[in-house]
């Protein structure tokens, strides 16, 4: 499927590594895809604390904000709110085709573990596990506990792409960019959504082997 027919999800929660989800939000804007997103609260500040970016906090405001920044096609981009529960995301019937946490919190990981559903954010994970969808999950925590590894293998046994944000070396990364570039291609590539983000494992920049 062209990627400028798929319609995602991105959710942004508080863990550090904001760096991945503004630019995987920019590459599914590049990319054509139509992209719910929604960030939680402590995601709105770590935001603020590890980019430059400065949020409106209305929702509103940071659809328009966020839309205008990665120039989004109109409705493009659509930010939904914690509480929205009419929201597409809450229901089966209109699930997104991939949804990915980027970063994902262990917290955020426990809560969909458990089927917690509090927030719409975890109700549309919710949800991805219930239809069969593609659900990613960038878990961003270092050392992990028995706790975080057991609710990893929770989800990874209902269908979750378990992706912790690791980044690979052997491209000579030359700068954070190129490491964060990395990981968002790995996103991008089991969101089914096309990039030329880095040459792919014995390929040259061409493409070629």
């Amino acid at each position: 499927m062209p990627s400028s027919t798929r319609t995602v999800a991105l959710a942004i929660t508080g863990a550090s590594g904001i760096a991945y989800s503004l630019r995987l939000l920019e590459c599914l804007i590049a990319a054509g895809a139509r992209v719910y997103v929604m960030i939680s609260k402590p995601g709105q500040i770590v935001i603020g604390m590890e980019s430059k970016l400065c949020l409106p906090g209305r929702i509103p405001d940071m659809q328009r904000f966020l839309s205008a920044h990665f120039n989004a096609a109109p409705g493009q981009l659509q930010v939904l709110g914690q509480d929205q529960w009419t929201a597409p995301v809450a229901s089966g019937s209109s699930a997104p085709e991939a949804m990915a946490i980027c970063p994902c919190t262990t917290g955020t990981l426990a809560a969909v573990a458990c089927g917690a559903s509090r927030s719409l954010l975890e109700r549309a994970a919710d949800v991805m596990l219930k239809e069969r969808r593609k659900l990613i999950l960038v878990v961003r925590e270092t050392p992990l506990s028995e706790i975080h590894l057991q609710n990893m293998l929770t989800l990874a046994r209902m269908g979750a792409i378990i992706m912790p944000a690791n980044p690979g070396f052997y491209h000579c990364p030359e700068s954070i960019e190129q490491l964060v570039d990395f990981m968002v291609a790995r996103v991008l590539d089991h969101m089914n959504i096309k990039h030329a983000l880095l040459p792919r494992w014995g390929m040259d920049t061409d493409g070629k082997t």
